[in-house]
């Protein structure tokens, strides 16, 4: 007599309003990756037979959001290559940094005219998640509130940081609200690289090389700066070595 099987388990859906658009950061120049990065840009790295660019694009198509924008400047040819190439999310528009590289914030100001909606999501290409018990982009979707937040990040604890080497980033309070790292105390929670933001926090800024930052220093000072803790794992991948590491760790998920 054959065993029964277990029930299908299938993960609890969110419904929630999504961003329109969804931010993937692919312009840097991968220094810490080198010798890999000699000949390819950092995003275009394998790691256990998919590149970072394209498991973040599969994110972003898997939680329903339909546009993407990735920006490009190391190897550029080859990131717009591997854009054209997918059939997923439905529209993607490169933003094109080949004449300078601007940085996180002067890269979301300038692809801001092909963004859609009010805020939007940010994608750093080289860090990635595993959902826990719902699709990670609409759990941080479900939580954002225009009314009282102008950034939103998503969090990872510093103990469950894999690939991290530093300190921490943020301090969270119990509703949310974030404040900084000081000086070189510990702090209990890392940026994974994923966001919502308002385009607000750019508005008038130029198109020139600045960090992040300068939003959410706005942000911050405002009271406006919230984080949600990642549920799921999540992988920093930021040098050779961390490849290894991270297949080894998905091997036995």
């Amino acid at each position: 007599m054959s065993k029964a099987r277990p029930p299908l388990t299938l993960k609890p859906h969110i419904d929630c309003v999504l961003p329109a658009s969804a931010m993937v950061m692919a312009a840097g120049l991968g220094k810490r990756m080198r010798p890999l990065t000699a000949s390819r840009p950092k995003p275009l790295i394998d790691v256990a037979g998919k590149t970072l660019l394209d498991r973040a694009l599969d994110g972003v198509a898997a939680a329903g959001i339909e546009h993407a924008v990735v920006n490009a400047h190391y190897f550029a040819d080859q990131i717009e290559a591997a854009v054209k190439a997918r059939k997923t999310p439905t529209r993607i528009d490169l933003s094109d940094e080949r004449s300078q590289l601007l940085e996180t914030g002067g890269g979301i100001t300038k692809a801001l005219p092909l963004l859609k909606g009010d805020a939007f999501y940010t994608i750093n290409a080289d860090n990635m998640w595993i959902d826990g018990p719902v699709d990670t982009l609409r759990l941080i979707a479900n939580r954002w509130n225009a009314a009282e937040m102008d950034a939103l990040l998503l969090l990872v604890p510093l103990a469950r940081a894999n690939g991290f080497e530093g300190r921490g980033d943020f301090h969270m309070d119990g509703m949310g609200r974030l404040s900084p790292r000081a000086g070189i105390r510990m702090a209990p929670f890392v940026y994974s690289g994923v966001q919502i933001i308002s385009r607000t926090l750019f508005d008038g800024e130029p198109v020139e090389p600045f960090t992040m930052w300068r939003a959410w220093n706005k942000a911050l000072e405002t009271g406006r700066m919230y984080g949600l803790s990642h549920p799921g794992l999540w992988f920093h991948v930021g040098t050779p070595a961390s490849i290894g590491e991270t297949e080894a760790l998905l091997q036995e998920v």
